[in-house]
């Protein structure tokens, strides 16, 4: 792959992270703005509950909870995925670095000259910084995926309880 081919890559994986963060962004407003809802709305049963105890809606009262813990540990379930396959990823990440770490000192080690021992320390130098950022940028791609797909059964029970209590 050429440098330019790369560059375009790594810009595309750039602009769609972006575009995943102002669309978890926006679902967490909208989420918000449910949850507000949801909550003025719950209210008002709860206080209309104190009022008249023979009309009190024990059904919309017991979803308050069991709705949350659904969501919650769908959402926690979503996060343990994606931090366990990060850390997969990172753990191989940091096996391949120490093998060519490995091969650098013996090229550096084993270099006839100063010059090609400093060829050979530039040459793991750059290859080093190239891999590093390429995986900050995949690990981050890997965060705010994890986010979105973490945030949507919390997104989704909210709008729906809103749609539902709306008056």
């Amino acid at each position: 792959m050429t440098p330019t081919d790369r560059a375009l890559k790594t810009g595309r994986k750039l602009n769609r992270n972006a575009a995943r963060a102002g669309d978890t962004a926006w679902s967490g407003g909208e989420m918000l703005t449910a949850a507000g809802d949801v909550i003025a709305a719950r209210m008002k049963i709860m206080a209309e509950g104190m009022t008249d105890p023979a009309k009190v809606d024990l059904k919309e009262l017991s979803l308050m909870t069991s709705e949350k813990v659904e969501a919650l540990s769908e959402s926690a379930a979503v996060l343990g995925q994606t931090f366990g396959d990060i850390g997969q990823r990172l753990n191989a990440n940091a096996v391949t670095e120490a093998g060519l770490a490995s091969r650098a000192a013996s090229a550096i080690a084993g270099a006839s000259t100063p010059a090609a021992a400093m060829q050979a320390h530039y040459s793991y130098a750059l290859g080093w910084w190239s891999r590093a950022a390429g995986q900050m940028l995949t690990l981050n791609t890997e965060l705010l995926k994890g986010q979105a797909e973490a945030l949507k059964p919390i997104h989704r029970t909210a709008e729906a309880n809103a749609k539902r209590l709306k008056p």
